[in-house]
């Protein structure tokens, strides 16, 4: 009976044994198991960089917005590259599209998409910017180009402009109560062109659209002037008004650095 009892303890002990090293093989591949994962799951957590969003940008003006290649250049072109080499998520939206040929650029077509007409006076502007609206969409981000620049060369008194300016902005916050709208100071005719009253009233629309930019702004719609008349000159024109190709350059970078800045 005693031998019968040492080989019924020792079988049990060497399945106590068994089992142990059985539950310790587990445990070893349950760990090695885990550490894989996890270097699995690090590895695939990494994310590509994301475009930075800016939306629906809407080119809005005359015939500086419009351009007409070869004849005189407009800052779109310019500005869409830039926009591309960062990285920017963004679509110009407008009614028209103008006729130039733009080479392809990083791969891409340029978005030829606008709202510049040539000839356009401020009145023009409001009096149709619900239908283009209606037709574009809404937009996020409008960029307001040389506002009262042909209501100066047809004689439109002052005040009626600063008027339009300020409606057209009403009618852009009454659609999109968070646009963000980039109205420029804009730039000067030729300085041959530019008689002293017509001068006059440039220096005072500069003024009127710096304090307009002011006024309009709130805690959710910016009014953003950038500055296009501060180191502008004669050779940056084309012909009396219309950019050439170093003057589109040099008022895309200007709208470029807003943009770079804006929250």
């Amino acid at each position: 009976m005693l031998i019968i009892g040492l080989k019924f303890h020792n079988l049990k002990q060497q399945k106590t044994q068994r089992l142990f090293w059985i539950g310790f093989l587990v445990l070893s591949l349950s760990f090695f198991s885990s550490c894989e994962k996890d270097e699995s799951s690090s590895i695939t957590a990494v994310q590509p960089i994301s475009q930075k969003p800016l939306g629906k940008i809407l080119p809005l003006g005359a015939s500086r917005v419009k351009g007409d290649r070869p004849n005189y250049e407009s800052y779109r072109y310019e500005l869409w590259k830039l926009l591309v080499d960062e990285n920017y998520d963004f679509d110009f939206i407008g009614t028209v599209k103008d006729p130039g040929n733009y080479p392809d650029y990083a791969g891409l077509f340029f978005d030829k998409d606008h709202e510049g007409h040539g000839g356009w006076k401020t009145s023009d502007i409001l009096d149709n910017l619900t239908l283009i609206l209606e037709e574009t969409g809404v937009p996020d981000i409008v960029l307001l180009s040389s506002p009262g620049g042909n209501d100066a060369l047809l004689g439109v008194d002052y005040n009626e402009i600063l008027a339009n300016i300020n409606s057209i902005i009403d009618t852009l916050q009454g659609i999109n109560p968070e646009v963000i709208i980039i109205i420029e100071k804009q730039a000067p005719a030729r300085s041959t062109a530019m008689t002293p009253e017509l001068n006059q009233l440039f220096n005072s629309l500069l003024a009127g659209v710096h304090n307009i930019a002011l006024y309009q702004s709130n805690s959710f719609s910016n009014v953003i002037t950038v500055d296009l008349a501060t180191g502008f000159n004669d050779s940056l024109i084309q012909d009396n008004i219309h950019y050439n190709q170093a003057g589109a350059k040099f008022v895309a970078n200007r709208y470029f650095e807003v943009i770079e800045g804006l929250p």
